[in-house]
C-alpha cells in the first residue's frame, strides 16, 4: 500500500510546497465564502498556494490553475459524553484536536467538544488518503503536512496582528507604595493642582496628586502636567479619573510609557476615598454615595440605552439579510457600514448580482482582491447561510439570477446611487456681483446648532447648578442633553457663510465673499451626517452630548439650486494672478530670514507626537494650507529617512518643491506637476494618474486640484481601479450618518451643465426621500465608543 500511494503522489509532487516563512495558510476560511471546516463539506487547502475554498468552490480553483493536490480539515462539533460519574470527558479525546482554530458558533466549550479531521484529496477523481499516514507517504508530502496542520491560520493571524492590543500588569502594581497623607478624592470638581484644565484629568496613585494630561492619551486635552509630575517624583502610575467603572479604569505607567493593568486598582483607589464596587449602584457618582435618595430623581437613560433599545423585548431574526457582522474590537464602524451598503439594491447588484462572473474572473490570490471580497462580504450577508437557524433563501436566488443590460456589465460603480451636484453661488459683498459653480459630493454635512436647542432653559438652568457644585465640590447634577429640531440643522446647512480671503474677480484683489450651497441634483440615496463631533480652542476633538429626532420622510425640495437669477450680474471669469517663486527668492530663499510657515500649524501637528522639524516641513510644502493637508503630507513622507531633519530651503538656482507646494503654476517648459504636490494627493487615495491631470488642469494647484477631481471622476474604464476610494469619503469625520432613499422612484441620469456625454452620469430625483438607515456612534469620546447601525427591512 506504501507503494502504491507513493507511485499516485509522484506526478503530484513538484506541485506539493512546504510552507515557509511569510506564507500565509488559509485553513479557516475559504476564499470565496464563510465556509470553514466546521462546516457539512469542510474546507480544501490547496497544497501549492495554501489558499483555502469550500466545497462549493473548490472545483473552479482546480480548473483554473490546475492544482490537483488539497488536504480537506473538517471539524465535527457535538456535545460532550459524560463520565460515570457525570463529568464530561475531556475536550482533547484522542488527541485528535490538531487544527488552530476556534469555534465559530457560540457553543460552550464546557458542553461541546470538537473532533478534527484531515485527508489528502485528489483532483479530478477526489482520490482521498487519510491523515496522518506518515508511514505510506513520502517524506516531503509528510513534512507539508505536518507544517500546514500546525500553521497558523491566515485570517487568525491578521486579526491579531490588525485588533488586538494586549495590555499587560504592570511591574509596579503589586509594590506599589501609596503614600499615607490624608488626600481624599471629592466626587465632582476636579481641576489640574497645577493649571485650571477640568478635562483629560489623572490622579497619581502614590500621592493622589490630580494632574492633566496629554491629548494623545486619549484624545482630550491637556498641558502634560502629569508626566512633569512623574518626571520630579518618579511616582509611575495615574488613573484617569472620568473612567473609573466597576469593571475597571484606565491605568497609565509613565516608567513603562504604556496603557498597563492594575489587579489591585479597587484597593489603590480606596486608599483616596473611591469605592469602585459601588460603581453601578443607584445614587451614585464616581464611586461616591449620593445621599439624595428622592423618588423625584430618576436615573438618567443614557444613549446606549436608547440606541440598543435597553428594557425592550426584541426577537431575534434570521436569514437572507440578517446575518450580523463579528467585531473585531474597533471594527465596529466598518461592519455598520457595509450592513448599510448591502441593504441598497445597486450594491446588491453590483457584487452578489455578478458573483459568479467576479469569481470566474478573479486574480490567482482572491484574498487580496477588493470586487471579490466584496462579493464575498455581500453574498454572507445576503444569502441567510450564515445566519441561525439557516433558512432557505429565495432572496438571494432572485438577485444573482436577475438580469442586467449594461453598456458594460459590472462597470457601474454602486457608489453612483449617493453622487450628486452641488451648486455654489458666492456673491462678492463689496460689488453684490456673482459666480455659480458645481462640484460632486457624496454626503451631505448637517451642523447641530447648539443655540437651536428647544430646552435651552433646563441647559442654562443646568449648567448654573454644574458650577455651583464644582464650587461646592459637591456632587454633579443630572446631566440634560441638549435637544436639537431637525429643522434647525437644514436651517444651518442653508444659512450662508463667510468665505475668508476670497479674491473678487470684478474688483482684482481680495474681499469680503458669503458663499451659500444648494442641490443642482438630488442623490437617489441620499446620505446625511449629524456633526455631533467638533474641536475644542486647543484643537482637541470633542463629541457635542445631543439628541436630533430624524424624521421619517424628508422633502429638500425647497433647497434646490436656481442658478443666475434675473438681476444678478456675475463676476468676470478670470483667475487669481500668479505669484512665481522668483519674486521672492531673493528676500527668503537666499537670506537667513526664516521661511514663511505656519507655526501654529507646526504645533498642533508636533502635539500629535511627530517631529517638530518633520511638521515645519509639512506646512512649507503644502503652502500653509492648515494642519489637515500638512497632515496627508507627513503620512505620506514618514518612512523617508530625512522626515526629522530640518527644512533644507533650495538655493536661488534649484527648481525645489516650493513652486507645486506653495500652489503655483509650473513653467510654460516645465507642466509635468512635483512629486511633492502628487504625493500628497496620492496619500488621500487618489490614483496618481487621476492626480497628475488634476494638478495640470489647476496650474498644480491643489486646493483647486483636490476639488477638480472630486468634480471629474475617472473614465469608465479606470473605475475599476478607484471604487474603492469613493466609498471611503465618509470616514474622514466621526459622523451620525442617516441614510434616506428617494420617495420617487422615477429618478433619471442627467449630464451638469458643464458635461459631456463621456463625464459622470448624475441621477437626479425629486429631493423627497423616506429614511432607511441610519448609523450611530455611542460613547462620550471620539477615540472611543461603539458604532450601531439600524436599517428599515419588510417594513420593519
Amino acid at each position: 500500500m506504501a507503494a502504491d500511494l507513493g507511485e499516485l503522489l509522484v506526478p503530484y509532487m513538484p506541485t506539493i510546497r512546504v510552507p515557509r516563512t511569510g506564507d500565509r495558510v488559509f485553513k479557516s476560511e475559504c476564499a470565496f465564502s464563510y465556509d470553514s471546516p466546521e462546516s457539512e463539506g469542510g474546507l480544501y487547502v490547496c497544497m501549492n498556494t495554501f489558499l483555502g475554498f469550500g466545497r462549493e468552490h473548490v472545483e473552479r480553483h482546480y480548473r483554473k490553475t490546475g492544482q490537483s493536490v488539497y488536504m480537506l480539515l473538517k471539524r465535527h462539533v457535538k456535545e460532550k459524553a459524560t463520565g460515570a460519574a457525570g463529568g464530561a470527558i475531556s475536550r482533547r479525546r484522542n488527541g485528535r484536536v490538531f487544527l488552530d482554530l476556534e469555534l465559530n458558533r457560540d457553543f460552550n466549550g464546557d458542553e461541546y467538544e470538537c473532533e478534527d479531521e484531515a485527508k489528502l484529496v485528489i483532483f479530478p477523481d477526489h482520490f482521498e488518503i487519510p491523515l496522518p499516514n506518515i508511514e505510506e507517504l513520502p517524506a516531503l508530502v509528510t513534512i507539508a503536512c505536518d507544517a500546514v496542520l500546525n500553521a497558523a491560520s491566515a485570517y487568525k493571524k491578521q486579526e491579531s496582528d490588525s485588533w488586538d492590543e494586549e495590555i499587560q500588569v504592570s511591574k509596579h502594581a503589586r509594590s506599589l507604595r501609596q503614600q499615607d497623607n490624608g488626600v481624599r478624592i471629592p466626587p465632582s470638581g476636579w481641576k489640574c493642582q497645577k493649571c485650571e484644565m477640568r478635562e483629560n484629568l489623572w490622579l497619581n496613585l502614590t500621592d493622589g496628586a490630580v494632574l492633566c494630561g496629554k491629548w494623545f492619551f486619549d484624545g482630550a486635552g491637556g498641558n502634560g502636567h502629569a508626566l512633569d509630575h512623574y518626571k520630579d517624583t518618579n511616582f509611575p502610575l495615574a488613573v484617569k479619573l472620568d473612567n473609573i467603572t466597576a469593571d475597571g479604569a484606565d491605568i497609565y505607567s509613565f516608567d513603562e510609557e504604556e496603557a498597563v493593568l492594575d489587579p489591585h486598582i479597587s484597593e489603590h483607589l480606596q486608599h483616596f476615598g473611591i469605592d469602585m464596587l459601588q460603581m453601578q449602584q443607584n445614587g451614585t457618582e464616581n464611586g461616591h454615595l449620593n445621599t439624595d435618595n428622592s423618588d423625584s430623581v430618576r436615573p438618567r437613560v443614557s444613549e446606549w440605552e436608547v440606541i440598543q433599545e435597553s428594557g425592550m423585548k426584541l426577537k431575534a431574526v434570521y436569514g437572507s439579510g440578517f446575518t450580523g457582522i463579528k467585531n473585531l474590537g474597533n471594527s465596529c464602524y466598518l461592519g455598520t457600514t457595509m450592513q448599510v451598503l448591502f441593504s441598497i439594491p445597486e450594491f446588491q447588484r453590483a457584487y452578489v448580482g455578478n458573483l459568479q462572473r467576479i469569481y470566474d474572473y478573479s486574480p490567482l490570490d482572491p484574498t487580496t482582491d477588493f470586487s471579490t471580497q466584496m462579493a464575498k462580504l455581500g453574498h454572507g450577508l445576503l444569502s441567510g447561510l450564515y445566519s441561525k437557524p439557516p433558512m432557505k433563501s429565495e432572496f438571494i436566488e432572485q438577485v444573482m439570477r436577475e438580469e442586467y443590460k449594461r453598456n458594460s456589465a459590472g462597470s457601474e460603480n454602486p457608489s453612483d446611487v449617493f453622487r450628486y451636484l452641488v451648486e455654489e453661488r458666492v456673491q462678492c459683498c463689496q460689488t453684490q456681483k456673482v459666480c455659480y459653480n458645481q462640484k460632486v459630493d457624496y454626503l451631505m454635512q448637517l451642523p447641530a446648532p447648539m443655540e437651536a436647542a428647544s430646552n435651552r432653559e433646563e441647559l442654562i438652568a443646568y449648567e448654573t447648578k454644574r458650577r455651583e457644585a464644582e464650587e461646592n465640590m459637591s456632587a454633579p447634577p443630572e446631566p440634560v442633553r441638549a435637544r436639537i429640531p431637525f429643522t434647525a440643522c437644514l436651517q444651518a446647512f442653508a444659512e450662508p457663510e463667510n468665505v475668508p480671503d476670497f479674491w473678487s474677480s470684478a474688483l482684482q484683489a481680495k474681499s469680503a465673499g458669503v458663499k451659500t450651497s444648494r442641490f443642482a441634483s438630488f442623490p437617489e440615496y441620499l446620505v446625511v451626517q449629524i456633526k455631533k463631533f467638533t474641536f475644542g480652542v486647543d484643537w482637541v476633538p470633542k463629541k457635542l452630548d445631543l439628541s436630533v429626532d430624524v424624521p421619517d420622510f424628508l422633502d429638500l425640495s425647497r433647497l434646490r439650486g436656481t442658478g443666475l437669477q434675473a438681476g444678478e450680474e456675475e463676476l468676470p471669469d478670470l483667475t487669481p494672478p500668479i505669484v512665481l517663486p522668483e519674486d521672492t527668492r531673493d528676500d527668503s530663499m537666499n537670506s537667513s530670514d526664516s521661511p514663511d510657515i505656519d507655526e501654529s500649524a507646526a504645533m498642533q501637528l508636533a502635539e500629535m507626537g511627530f517631529p517638530l522639524e518633520a511638521c515645519r516641513k509639512a506646512v512649507y510644502y503644502t503652502g500653509n494650507m492648515g494642519p489637515e493637508m500638512a497632515f496627508n503630507w507627513i503620512i505620506a513622507h514618514m518612512e523617508e529617512p530625512d522626515f526629522a531633519e530640518p527644512l533644507a530651503l533650495p538655493s536661488f538656482m534649484e527648481p525645489g518643491p516650493s513652486m507645486a507646494s506653495l500652489g503655483l503654476a509650473a513653467t510654460p517648459l516645465d507642466n509635468q506637476p512635483p512629486e511633492e504636490s502628487i504625493a500628497i494627493l496620492t496619500s488621500m487615495g487618489f490614483p496618481r494618474r487621476h492626480t497628475v491631470q488634476a494638478l495640470k488642469a489647476t496650474n498644480n494647484n491643489l486646493e483647486r486640484a483636490l476639488d477638480w477631481i472630486f468634480t471629474h471622476p475617472e473614465r469608465e474604464e479606470e473605475e475599476e481601479e478607484t471604487s474603492d476610494d469613493l466609498l471611503d469619503m465618509s470616514d474622514i469625520t466621526e459622523p451620525n450618518d442617516n441614510t434616506f432613499s428617494n420617495a420617487n422612484t422615477n429618478s433619471h441620469s442627467t449630464l451638469s451643465p458643464d458635461q459631456d456625454a463621456s463625464g459622470p452620469r448624475i441621477k437626479d430625483g425629486p429631493g423627497r426621500y423616506e429614511l432607511f438607515a441610519f448609523i450611530s456612534h455611542m460613547g462620550a469620546s471620539t477615540m472611543s465608543g461603539r458604532y450601531v447601525c439600524h436599517i428599515k427591512k419588510e417594513g420593519s
